[in-house]
C-alpha cells in the first residue's frame, strides 16, 4: 500500500509544502521564499518571517494538493518541522499541521530539520548503509555517520561560524547582498588568482570545523588594504575564501569516509548547491571509488520535500507526534531508532 505525506516546513524563511508518496517520489512541492522581503535587511529578520509564514501558509498548502490533484482523505499523516529554526516560523507550521492533522484525523509527524536536509538524498537515490553526510546548512556545519534509517550520529561539527554564516558574513565584507553564498561563489568562479587564506584544521584526528577564524582573516586583509589605501579585488578575495572553506571541508569528509568504511557519501544543506564544492567533492570520490551524490539545487535549500522523505521513514517506524507538540528551536538531531 503507497503512503503519502503531506509535509510542512517553515523553519525560516521558506514557507514550503510538500506531498510525498513512499518516501522518495514527489507528487507536488511548493515553496514560497521571502528572500526579497529579508535581503535589504543583509538577513533573516523573525518577526517579519513569521508574518509572511502566517500569510502564506494556507495558500501554499491549498496549493500543494491542488497540484498532487488529491484530497486530504488519500494523506497518510502529516508531517512539519518541530526544529531546530526561529521559534515564531516554527509555530505557525507547526500549528497549521496540528489543525490540518485534527480535522481530517491523521497522524502528526515532528520532524528534525537537518534529518530532513539529508533525507532530501532519498528523493533522487537510494541510501545505503552505513553512509557518511556532510551538512552544511546555514548555521550547521555537520559530518553525521548513518548506520541505518533514523540512526544519526554527529561525528564532527562546527565550534564557531558555520560555513553559511562565514559566507553570508564575507559577502557583507565584499558588499553583496544576502544571501552571501551565491554570489561569493560566482565571484571564486571568475577569478584566476586567489588571496591565499589559512585552512583551519584543529587537532589532528578532530572532524570538527572552525570557520570564525578564517572569516576574521578576510576582514582584516579588507582592512590591511583600506589602511594602505590599496582596493582590494574581490574576485580573488572570494576565490581565496573559498578554496580554504572547501579545501577543510573536503579533506575531512574524505577521511572520515576512509576511517568508517562507509558505502555512501551524500552532502545535504544549502551551501550543498555550492559549485566549488560539488565540484571537489565529487572528484575526491570519483578518485577513491566512493559513491557520492547530491541533491538538485531546488532540494538543497529549504524545502518541505524533504522533511516529507525523513517523515515517511519515521513513519513506517511507527514514529507519532501529537497536538502537545511545540516549536524546538534547539532541537537535537536524535535518533529515532532504539
Amino acid at each position: 500500500m503507497d503512503n503519502y505525506i503531506l509535509a510542512i516546513e517553515t523553519s525560516c524563511d521558506e514557507t514550503a509544502v510538500a506531498i510525498i508518496k513512499n518516501g522518495s517520489e514527489i507528487i507536488s512541492n511548493v515553496v514560497s521564499s521571502q528572500i526579497e522581503s529579508h535581503k535589504r535587511f543583509g538577513g533573516v529578520v523573525p518577526e517579519i518571517a513569521s508574518r509572511h509564514h502566517v500569510e502564506q501558509v494556507t495558500i501554499v498548502l491549498e496549493e500543494a494538493l491542488k497540484q498532487a490533484e488529491m484530497t486530504p482523505q488519500q494523506l497518510s499523516a502529516v508531517a512539519v518541522t518541530e526544529g531546530p529554526g526561529l521559534v515564531g516560523a516554527l509555530l505557525i507550521g507547526i500549528n497549521a499541521a496540528k489543525v490540518f492533522a485534527f480535522v481530517h484525523g491523521l497522524p502528526l509527524i515532528g520532524t528534525h530539520h537537518i534529518a530532513g536536509h539529508i533525507y532530501a538524498n532519498a528523493l533522487v537515490q537510494p541510501m545505503e548503509f552505513p553512509l557518511l553526510a556532510l551538512v552544511v546548512s546555514g548555521g550547521h556545519t555537520e559530518l553525521v555517520l548513518m548506520k541505518e534509517h533514523g540512526s544519526f550520529e554527529v561525528i564532527g561539527e562546527t565550534r564557531d561560524d558555520a560555513a553559511g554564516e562565514a559566507y553570508d558574513k564575507v559577502a557583507r565584507v565584499l558588499n553583496m547582498p544576502y544571501p552571501g553564498g551565491p554570489h561569493i561563489d560566482r565571484l571564486a568562479h571568475e577569478a584566476t588568482e586567489a588571496v591565499p587564506f589559512p585552512r583551519v584544521w584543529l587537532e589532528e584526528d578532530s572532524y570538527d570545523f572552525s570557520f570564525s577564524g578564517l572569516k576574521s582573516a578576510v576582514i582584516n586583509y579588507k582592512h590591511n588594504m583600506d589602511q594602505r589605501g590599496e582596493e582590494i579585488i574581490p574576485t580573488q578575495v572570494a576565490k581565496g575564501f573559498q578554496d580554504s572553506v572547501v579545501e577543510v571541508l573536503t579533506a575531512k569528509t574524505l577521511r572520515a569516509a576512509r576511517q568508517y568504511e562507509v558505502k555512501q557519501v551524500i552532502a545535504a544543506g544549502g551551501v550543498s548547491a555550492n559549485k566549488g564544492l560539488r565540484t571537489s567533492l565529487a572528484k575526491v570520490f570519483t578518485e577513491e571509488g566512493i559513491p557520492f551524490y547530491v541533491p538538485p539545487l531546488y532540494l538543497c535549500t529549504d524545502n518541505a520535500a524533504m522533511i516529507g522523505a525523513a517523515a515517511y521513514q519515521m513513519y513506517v517506524a511507527g514514529i507519532r507526534g501529537n497536538l502537545a507538540m511545540n516549536g524546538r528551536p534547539g532541537m537535537e538531531l536524535t535518533n529515532w531508532v532504539k
